[in-house]
């Protein structure tokens, strides 16, 4: 994960307070209860019932096949400035909250992150998209060093299952194991999308040296509980547009503390997600000059 600039009061500042989570942490311990955090069914259940409303509503906007980005539901005069927003190098982030009957989806002992981001690639067609996406081997080298390591473990047609171990840095490092399911679909001559679930995620203790293990899942920090991912690829206006979208669920912030740690508890996503699409970016031109 793309780290925040490196503000010296904001290292300080957030220094503080994982050492103040730690002193907390610890005298929890001391008292006979759980020093870390569990996912609870009642978490995971609103998490899936959240990624279910963003299921139909993708499934929606993709059978209706116009307007396939996020900027496209701008007003007018906003939308041609995001346009020439992207053909000038930028990406295009958006916040994003699925309401249930008009109503936020409560999601109690965890946080639910949830982001969109458009970038264009001129010159690019979707296959030159598709051979980096696709390419899951090297995805160490194409998304470095947030993904550490990366290997497809089975694939059948447009059904892949991979691993990728995520090396995220912020003060402290968090190393996890996950694997995921990722189906892709052509949807006509120069569109595409695809769907990946994180099937596991595994907290990694002591990455790197001989005693080296993985923490139970859902038995962890709570840095990372669930991931589920969004991509679409369209053609037009000499390149290719690409937008991904990620869901994912973390521990909630202690009561107390979130005036000083949700800002960069909610901006992790965010940078993120805007890291991978700059590097998709960088990849797919890359290896067309290598062509």
């Amino acid at each position: 994960m793309k780290a925040i600039n490196n503000n010296p009061a904001r290292v300080i500042t957030l220094l503080l307070i994982v050492l103040t989570l730690r002193q907390m942490s610890a005298s929890v311990a001391l008292a006979g209860e759980p020093a870390l955090p569990k996912l609870r069914s009642e978490t995971q259940g609103a998490f899936d019932h959240y990624v279910k409303l963003v299921d139909a509503r993708n499934e929606a906007e993709l059978k209706r096949g116009t307007g396939l980005l996020w900027i496209d539901g701008l007003p007018e005069e906003q939308r041609t400035e995001a346009y020439a927003a992207l053909k000038r190098g930028e990406v295009k982030m958006r916040k994003l909250e699925i309401l249930d009957n008009g109503k936020p989806i409560p999601c109690p002992g965890g946080m639910i992150h949830h982001w969109t981001g458009v970038v264009f690639i001129p010159g690019a067609k979707l296959h030159d998209v598709l051979g980096v996406l696709e390419d899951y081997d090297r995805h160490s080298v194409y998304y470095a060093p947030d993904v550490e390591r990366s290997k497809i473990e089975s694939r059948e047609d447009d059904h892949f299952r991979v691993f990728l171990r995520f090396r995220r840095h912020k003060v402290i490092t968090v190393v996890l194991n996950t694997e995921h399911e990722v189906q892709y679909f052509r949807d006509g001559p120069g569109r595409a999308h695809s769907r990946s679930s994180a099937v596991r995620i595994a907290q990694v203790e002591n990455a790197g040296k001989s005693d080296e293990r993985e923490k139970i899942p859902g038995e962890d920090g709570g840095f990372m509980w669930r991931m589920e991912t969004w991509w679409r690829m369209e053609e037009q206006g000499g390149g290719i547009y690409v937008q991904s979208e990620v869901a994912s669920l973390t521990r909630d912030i202690p009561v107390g503390l979130g005036w000083m740690i949700r800002p960069f508890v909610t901006g992790i996503p965010k940078e993120s997600l805007t890291f991978t699409l700059e590097a998709t970016r960088k990849a797919v031109e890359e290896r067309r000059t290598r062509r």
